[in-house]
């Protein structure tokens, strides 16, 4: 027994050794140490609460030790564990990291995969066959395999002409391949992207907004094709695809992602997504290899050639001919200089966006479909030139060596591949659906759907809806605030209603309050209730809604919408909207992509605005006009946020005591901060003092003036014109101008706080936005 367990642990050792080391086995097969990805975060706020202490003799930044691998201490679990880890690390060109599989392994024996797809035509042998190798390696490891059916992604991407029936029936089918492929079903679950996030929209977009305020666009981007992002041609919707991609992550809390090296950068933005919020447990990115295109040249297989990859329902004919023509060279290529200097960039190119982790200089598309396709199975063997292979190394070497022929290999390769096609064949001649299936998948023509617009339907032409934007609030809730949106909605014309816009799921993109709901939604019911304190009848016909609670009335019809702005637009128009630096988040792409659709949604007939958002409000209406006529037409009007800043801040003084809070408290703050504010005799320019003075006295206050008789004598203001050209001609002065203002101030205050006593709702908001701004005041100092 003794003997057996010293056995088992130096086998386990030696296997441990050889994937920490690369070399050997399947650690032989990966790529290079990792190089770790760095995330652009110029901009970017950190998450709140993410930092952690250094601990006491540990240099600040200095990594922390790698954890004891773990593995099981019983001689006969650990071979077996060894041979998991082997089988699992087999499926990938690169495991990130071969630690965290390990651990994962050891801990969660029963773990989550997830690859996701988009249904996008007929399926080519790497899709097919060895996807289902893969799948079936990790489902025998403990792993249950969730394919995620990515219907919504296709549509981003303008697959089938952007028509989801079209897509979801080459989902359908492309199921059917797996069946027949040999795929163990067992542990498999599929998941229509659409559905699911449809049912579960309360849980998926709030995490897929967040993830937007966590990088910036050019993080973002790096996720993107390089052709588009070299050209400048990435659109709005290919902004959203590494977004959702990530969400995805999270939402099917997979343990691990197994998808291609192409998918490798937006997989690792779920592990720095992980990093930024303060996730301990990361998931597992296992890259598979990419199959070479059967034309010389071909990084991977192209489903817009043909002949650039074997398919699954090609007849035995159609595998022949494509094999017999490959491209098979012996040696790597000898090139003019003219050709290495081409290379050369194409090199380069290829390491920014790597279609492959380990080097291979021949690039031999038929020793990859030895290697990935038909030996890849454990205890597969390949039968060429008399010979029989139990390694896919030995074929590579007895073919550049010249003891396997170019024709012999082939040959073989065209007996082995027609083999593991043929059930998928026989799946698809006898079974009646399936037949069905393929025939409408060839069918399918690639030309645009006739346009067709979805759109979330919240108010109609009849409503004559005025709408005014509730402000996008990242700390106080300010006077200002309280009174610029008062201002704006009295300004609804005669016969439409005012509607109060309350853009909630959007301040999550734009990183308020850290992205966390719950102060975002506390700021707007602390707002809603100083409104309705200080202007009772203009709230009482003011309709508000709020955006989050309007999108889950439908949101895949909304999140299409959204989509639908993303594909006709280029990122570069998008941008071009607001000026750097608010323009370079990819949080600020998705609120314009949702201002659309919330304006498509809202089909108002008149908008009042801030004026920096005048452009945004046209873009919206132009949209409309070009792709639904039929909706009213918007008109746009501008009103100037009101100004009530009491001084400047600065290093010293923070933004909060330069200006009134709604949460303010009448007895202490209200003279505090009117003490220090800023009021130069004869300046009505920068006078916050007059300013307020000036809201309070439109709102029906009186402005009561004490003074001796000597210096003018008693006056009271209801008309707050007078008052500014009594202000400027001095003959009142700042010392008697402020204690009548405070006192209007304090009684507003009361009112509000009053206001917001009287539900468990309102209470409830002011105590969340209390906490809230606590927790910022904290990370600020």
């Amino acid at each position: 027994t003794t003997m057996a367990a010293d056995n088992a642990l130096a086998k386990l050792d030696a296997l441990l050794s050889e994937v920490s080391s690369g070399v050997g086995g399947v650690a032989a097969q990966l790529a290079p140490a990792p190089v770790a990805i760095s995330v652009a975060n110029a901009g970017v706020r950190p998450a709140s609460g993410t930092a952690k202490p250094v601990p006491s003799g540990k240099a600040k930044g200095a990594p922390p030790p790698p954890p004891e691998p773990a593995a099981p201490e019983d001689p006969v679990a650990a071979v077996e564990f060894a041979r998991k880890l082997e089988l699992a690390l087999s499926v990938g060109e690169e495991c990130q990291t071969v630690d965290d599989l390990r651990n994962l392994l050891a801990k969660k024996p029963n773990f989550t995969c997830y690859d996701g797809f988009e249904p996008s035509g007929r399926m080519h042998i790497a899709q097919g066959l060895f996807k289902a190798i893969n799948v079936n390696k990790l489902t025998s490891v403990g792993g249950t395999f969730v394919f995620w059916v990515a219907d919504w992604f296709a549509l981003m991407n303008d697959k089938m002409g952007g028509d989801l029936f079209k897509i979801q029936t080459v989902g359908k089918y492309l199921i059917e391949v797996w069946k027949a492929a040999g795929m163990d079903m067992s542990r498999v679950k599929f998941l229509w992207c659409a559905d699911e996030i449809t049912f579960k929209a309360a849980t998926y977009w709030p995490k897929m907004l967040d993830i937007a305020r966590c990088f910036d666009l050019d993080r973002i981007k790096k996720c993107c094709m390089i052709m588009a992002r070299a050209e400048g041609k990435l659109t709005g919707a290919q902004i959203l695809y590494p977004l959702m991609q990530c969400t995805d992550i999270f939402f099917l809390r997979a343990d691990v992602c197994q998808l291609g090296v192409d998918q490798r950068k937006v997989n690792m933005l779920a592990r720095d997504y992980c990093g930024k919020v303060g996730i301990k447990l990361k998931p597992v990115i296992l890259s598979h290899h990419m199959l070479y295109g059967l034309k010389a040249g071909q990084q991977k297989m192209s489903k817009s050639d043909a002949d650039s990859a074997i398919f699954m329902e090609d007849s035995a004919a159609d595998v022949e001919r494509k094999l017999m023509q490959a491209h098979c060279p012996r040696e790597p290529p000898v090139m003019t200089a003219e050709e290495a200097a081409a290379a050369a960039i194409a090199a380069a190119a290829a390491e920014a966006d790597p279609m492959h982790l380990v080097k291979d200089a021949l690039q031999n598309p038929c020793l990859d479909y030895v290697k990935h396709i038909i030996m890849s199975r454990p205890g597969a063997t390949f039968s060429a030139g008399g010979r029989t292979f139990t390694d896919a190394a030995d074929v590579r070497s007895a073919f550049v060596a010249g003891d396997l022929s170019e024709q012999q290999l082939k040959r073989a390769l065209v007996e082995a591949v027609n083999e593991v096609l043929q059930p998928v064949r026989d799946h698809f001649e006898h079974d009646p659906a399936a037949r069905e299936l393929l025939a409408q998948v060839r069918e399918f023509s690639k030309e645009p759907a006739p346009p067709s617009l979805r759109r979330l339907e919240l108010l109609g032409a009849a409503d004559k809806a005025c709408i005014v934007c509730a402000p996008v609030i990242t700390g106080h809730v300010t006077l200002s605030a309280v009174f610029s949106t008062a201002r704006r909605l009295q300004a609804a014309p005669a016969g439409c209603l005012p509607v109060l816009w309350v853009r909630d799921w959007s301040a999550i993109a734009l990183g308020c309050y850290d992205g966390q709901p719950k102060p975002i939604s506390a700021s707007i019911g602390v707002l809603l209730g100083a409104l309705e304190a200080l202007f009772p009848q203009l709230m009482a016909r003011t309709r508000v809604l709020w955006q989050s609670e309007a999108i889950l009335r439908d949101p895949s019809n909304y999140w299409i919408s959204v989509i639908d702005v993303g594909r006709r637009f280029s990122l570069k128009e998008l941008v071009a909207l607001e000026p750097p630096p608010a323009n370079d988040q990819a949080g600020y792409v998705v609120k314009v992509l949702m201002h659309v659709a919330d304006m498509l949604a809202l089909s108002p007939t008149h908008v009042v605005c801030d004026p920096a958002e005048r452009a945004l409000f046209e873009f919206a209406d132009a949209y409309r006009a070009q792709h639904a006529a039929a909706l009213p037409a918007t008109r746009v009007e501008t009103i100037a946020a009101c100004t009530l800043q009491l001084r400047e801040p600065s290093l010293s003084v923070a933004e909060a005591e330069c200006e009134y809070s709604v949460l303010d408290s009448a007895a202490n703050d209200a003279g505090a901060k009117m003490k220090k504010a800023f009021c130069a005799l004869g300046d009505a320019e920068r006078n916050g003092p007059l300013r307020v003075a000036q809201e309070l006295i439109r709102l029906g206050g009186k402005l009561a003036l004490k003074r001796k008789l000597e210096d003018g004598g008693d006056v009271e203001y209801t008309d707050p014109a007078l008052l500014e050209v009594d202000f400027r001609a001095s003959k009142v002065h700042p010392g008697d101008l402020k204690p009548p203002v405070v006192a209007l101030v304090s009684a507003a205050l009361n009112a509000i706080q009053a206001k917001l006593k009287e539900t468990p709702e309102a209470k409830k908001a002011e105590g969340d936005l209390r906490t809230a701004l606590k927790a910022l005041a904290k990370v600020k100092k």
